[in-house]
């Protein structure tokens, strides 16, 4: 039987060093169960970092997976496909945007809009442009254009020189961004909730002002939906819980459920700045990919996904912050989205994100203070109060200490 020490010599041989692992290993999953080698069950509140939003191995899923494998996998974005168009019709059909383009990953679905709006600058609106506006705390990608567009120096390591035409700007001022607007300029890229930042949502009248600033100073306003998009806040999509109306947003990880895809959508007239040859991929959108994609955004339709992510998030959010008033001194702050939740503790986590796990429960730790919870919209309930209590007793030993 193979267990997690042969598995960690054999990668030690065979991968190269680009992550810092947890230590657990695998072998089968089902809803947001996840069952190791020794037979050992853990709860899963992070879904891939927000990627298993409908939980592991639905079996909806595996049924489209196994009947396309048998028709058609992969051709090439040289053709017609039929299965594209079907997924294209349904996703667009939830925003307001009328083109799509699609690809294998967020990173990849940010170079496209990061291109569409340069190209759309300098040519269609005549304007020798080409500087990206991003905010701190961003995270875009590991791509060299979006690792610059991050402007986080812990992603830009080693990797120098990086990219030219991005400017970051503090997170949270309409005054810094509308200072740092220029001829240069021509567009505007941000998050609507911060994921590695540590799930921070911008107020109203921020993300407000930054789409008027946007129209106002005419260049693009660009949204980041890659973790938040796909019902993960309590909307479909977060810009909506703003009354927004980007030019453009980018999405992935829930796209396909745990598929490899990604998706630039853009209104009709931000589309104009490409045109066949100025972008492309080769695996985006196979055949495969979009069935399952195009069955992920039907489900999410027709069962109150969105809406169940709003009610549980809000109420779990509601019950960790009680949690800190018992036990003052802890929990600096709760905040985030629908089912997108980060605790602020009020010390370096390391150590309870160490013992949650090793009591069975697998969560993310970002920006050294936040627990960071991505669950499957349709988590049980008795999964998140398992957690509530685990974190009690882990803080409650901490306090006593």
């Amino acid at each position: 039987m193979t267990s997690f020490a042969q598995l960690k010599e054999r990668e030690e041989s065979l991968l190269c060093r680009t992550y810092g692992r947890y230590p657990l290993a695998v072998k089968t999953a089902q809803g947001s169960v996840l069952t190791d080698f020794d037979g050992h069950e853990y709860i899963d509140l992070l879904s891939g970092i927000a990627v298993t939003n409908l939980g592991h191995s639905h079996p909806v899923l595996a049924d489209v997976m196994n009947e396309q494998a048998r028709k058609l996998v992969h051709l090439s974005n040289l053709f017609y496909q039929q299965e594209q168009l079907n997924l294209a019709e349904k996703l667009l059909a939830t925003t307001h945007f009328d083109k799509a383009f699609f690809c294998n990953s967020g990173a990849e679905a940010n170079e496209a809009a990061i291109k569409l709006a340069r190209r759309y600058a300098q040519r269609v609106k005549g304007r020798d442009a080409g500087t990206v506006i991003t905010l701190t705390g961003a995270f875009h990608g590991r791509t060299l254009a979006t690792v610059a567009a991050t402007g986080q120096a812990k992603f830009q390591d080693g990797f120098a020189p990086i990219p030219q035409g991005f400017l970051q700007v503090e997170w949270g001022s309409l005054e810094a961004l509308e200072s740092a607007i220029d001829s240069d300029t021509v567009a505007v890229l941000a998050e609507i909730v911060q994921g590695e930042g540590g799930i921070r949502p911008m107020s109203l009248e921020y993300a407000r002002g930054m789409q008027k600033l946007c129209r106002k100073k005419d260049i693009l306003f660009m949204v980041d939906e890659v973790q938040t998009g796909m019902c993960r806040t309590g909307r479909f999509w977060a810009y909506q819980h703003y009354g927004l109306e980007p030019d453009v947003i980018t999405s992935a990880k829930a796209l396909a459920n745990g598929l490899p895809m990604g998706a630039m959508l853009a209104t009709d007239d931000v589309a104009r700045g490409f045109e066949p040859g100025s972008h492309a991929t080769t695996f985006g959108a196979g055949a495969l990919v979009s069935s399952v994609a195009e069955k992920v955004v039907d489900i999410m339709q027709h069962e109150p996904l969105a809406e169940r992510a709003d009610k549980v998030g809000s109420s779990f959010m509601e019950d960790v912050r009680k949690l800190g008033e018992r036990l003052p001194g802890t929990i600096e702050e709760v905040r985030g989205l629908g089912l997108m939740i980060g605790i602020v503790l009020t010390f370096p986590g390391k150590d309870v994100w160490d013992e949650l796990l090793r009591r069975g429960f697998v969560l993310n730790l970002t920006q050294e203070r936040v627990l960071r919870l991505l669950p499957a919209l349709n988590i049980a309930e008795e999964h998140l109060a398992a957690f509530l209590r685990a974190l009690e007793e882990i803080l409650s030993e901490r306090t006593a200490n």
